[in-house]
Parts: C-alpha cells; sequence; structure tokens
C-alpha cells in the first residue's frame, strides 16, 4: 500500500508555494512522478489500486497525459487490461497517436492526484462522447474531494488533507514568497 511515509522517503512531498494543474495554491505538493520514477513502487501502487477498482471490472484504462500515464499503465498492466492516455490539443482532451476505445467499453479513469477533480471529468467526458462509459475513477492521491466527487465510484490509495487556495486568497502569494508550478499544465517558475 502507497503511504505519506513512501511520498517522504522518495521526496516526492515538496514543501514550499505551489501552483497545482488545477490553478489553486498549496504549500505542499506531492510529485507523484518521483515516487513512480521507482518501478518497483510504480508496480505496487499499480497492484494496489487495479485492486481497488477490479470489482468495477473495466474492459481498459484511460488516463489524464502527464500526471496519469505511469500509474494508469501498471493498474491497466496489473488488470490485464488495454491502456491508452489522453492528451490535451487545442485546449481539449483527445485520444491521439492511434489510441481508441471501443463503443460500449467499460473504462477506469486513473490519475496521479485528485485535487478538483477537473482532469478526470474532461476525460470522463471525452470517453463518452466516443461511445464508452466510464464505470469508476482511480488516483494515487485524494487531495480532499469528497466520496461524491465524480458521478462513478472513486477509488484513491492515500488522501491527504492539504489545505489550498484561490491566487487571491493566497497567504503564501500574501506574503510575496515565490511560487513554482511543479505539474504540467502551468509554467515553471514565477517571481
Amino acid at each position: 500500500m502507497t503511504t505519506l511515509a513512501d511520498f517522504e522517503s522518495t521526496g516526492a512531498l515538496l514543501t514550499g508555494h505551489f501552483r497545482l494543474s488545477s490553478g489553486r495554491h498549496s504549500e505542499r505538493y506531492l510529485q507523484c512522478a518521483r515516487l513512480l520514477q521507482w518501478p518497483q513502487r510504480a508496480g505496487a501502487a499499480g497492484r494496489a489500486l487495479a485492486r481497488a477498482l477490479a470489482d468495477f471490472s473495466p474492459s481498459a484504462v484511460v488516463s489524464p497525459a502527464m500526471g496519469g500515464v505511469i500509474i494508469g499503465h501498471e493498474v491497466a498492466r496489473a488488470l490485464s487490461v488495454p491502456f491508452a492516455f489522453a492528451e490535451r490539443q487545442d485546449g481539449a482532451f483527445t485520444l491521439r497517436r492511434g489510441f481508441r476505445v471501443e463503443p460500449g467499453a467499460s473504462i477506469a479513469i486513473v490519475e496521479d492526484v485528485f485535487t478538483t477533480g477537473r482532469s478526470t471529468r474532461e476525460v470522463m467526458e471525452m470517453i463518452e462522447t466516443l461511445g464508452a462509459g466510464v464505470v469508476a475513477v482511480g488516483s494515487i492521491v485524494n487531495r480532499g474531494l469528497p466520496p461524491d466527487a465524480f458521478r462513478v465510484p472513486s477509488r484513491s490509495l492515500l488522501t491527504v488533507q492539504v489545505p489550498s487556495w484561490t491566487a487571491e486568497e493566497c497567504p503564501l502569494c500574501a506574503r510575496g514568497v515565490s511560487i513554482d508550478t511543479p505539474g504540467s499544465r502551468w509554467g515553471q517558475v514565477e517571481s
């Protein structure tokens, strides 16, 4: 099972001032890529999340790029089902690189971190427009979304309550602390 200690021991739990992929600000950032850089840890997390999603009998796993790619692949491996990842093109998620989902397929969406659930919901909508169904969603970390945040069941290996703020209400911005944007949606470091 993946724990906060795993994030700490791999240097994946960062402290500072961060802009999350959602646009919100936080003083803690869970950099799942640093945890997943270790294949044995990625495999273990994938197997654990696959066990949590197995009851929903997905026929494939789809993840939003970039953060969900490694964990989604490992979950699909553990479930012995195909894997695809969705990429943003012109601001919307789409399947590229020859990936496709079959109409009527039962899809599990797998993400690294749920913060607001925006990327997961966008991928769900894209999958449904392709005629497939989303049976469940999963993540390594849930940063505090309520159990009914999605219209399908959700499962996470770890729930961490980490405060986050809009830019206007961020106490770190008010103090002039430099912000880092380690996720894939924004730029890098700003002053």
